[in-house]
Formats: C-alpha cells, structure tokens, sequence
C-alpha cells in the first residue's frame, strides 16, 4: 500500500502546480469577463466551476505533456516547445470557451444546432477574442515557465525565483 500512496502523492505534486497556476488564471479571466459585461445579465462562472476547471486543465496538461507530439522540439532552443505547446494549448482553450459559449445557449434553445446559430448571432467577437488574447498569453506564460523548470529543474527554478528554502 505505501506505493500506493506514494504514486498518488507524486502524482498530486506533479498536478499541483498547472491546478494553481489555471485556478488563478481562470480567475483572472473571470474577472474581466465580469468588467466587459456589467450590466449584461449574464451569469459568471463561480469559484467552484472555476475550482473544477483548473483541477480538470491541471491534470490534462500533465496528460497532453506525456503526447509524443507535444514536447515535438526537446534539442531545439526553448522558444519552440514554448511556442509549439502555447499553440496546442491555446486552441484547445479556444475549443473549450466556444464550447462554453455554446452551453450557456444549449440550456435555453430546443437543440445544439439552434443554439449554435443563436450563438453566432448574439456573440460579441471583439470581447470573445479579447478573452482568447488574454488566455493565449497567460498560457505563454505558463508553457515558459514550465519549459525552464524542465530544463533547469524546478527545484533551482523555484531557489532563483524564490530564495533558497530553508
């Protein structure tokens, strides 16, 4: 069982920094989605579902990181893996805000293919790309992040940026 146990606490760590880094993220991105549609009527997401996504994208980082496509560039210099990854990852961001989009339509329309159009007639595309711009970029970030802890360690990463631990 000690194992067990160990697998799991290595794997919690291992979740643990791509969860908090999407948790605030997704709270950012929550906050100026709530400043570009005061006084729309629309509801926001809650720190709960905010909580769930993060956990999901969390361990589906992880998950994609383990792809043979998606660390392509591990000889070349830094800015391809951070590059290519920004781009998978961001499109699927892309997918995941239309899909979300599309949901909050789906409940009040009689089928996917009516709230779709709904969708596309109602969206505002300057304030969805605004989104996706900050979502592209916070996600640069993280892809830069974790690239330099992969090579360096997250350990001396952690010592440059932090200070020593004791």
């Amino acid at each position: 069982m000690g194992t067990l146990t160990g697998k799991i606490k290595h794997e919690f760590m291992k979740t643990l920094p791509p969860t908090i880094f999407f948790f605030i993220i997704l709270h950012i991105v929550a906050i100026v989605r709530a400043l570009m549609i005061r006084g729309s009527g629309i509801s926001l997401p809650t720190s709960t579902s905010v909580l769930l996504a993060s956990l999901i994208l969390g361990k589906s980082v992880l998950v994609a990181d383990m792809l043979p496509f998606i660390n392509r560039f591990p000889d070349k210099p830094l800015v391809w893996n951070v590059g290519w990854k920004t781009l998978m990852y961001a499109a699927v961001a892309l997918i995941v805000h239309y899909f979300e989009r599309l949901y909050d339509y789906w409940k009040e329309a009689p089928g996917l293919v009516a709230a779709n159009a709904q969708l596309w007639a109602d969206v505002s595309w300057p304030r969805f790309w605004a989104v996706q711009i900050l979502l592209a970029t916070l996600i640069f970030m993280y892809c830069v992040i974790a690239e330099l802890a992969r090579v360096i360690g997250r350990k001396k990463l952690s010592a440059i940026f932090f200070g020593p631990m004791p």
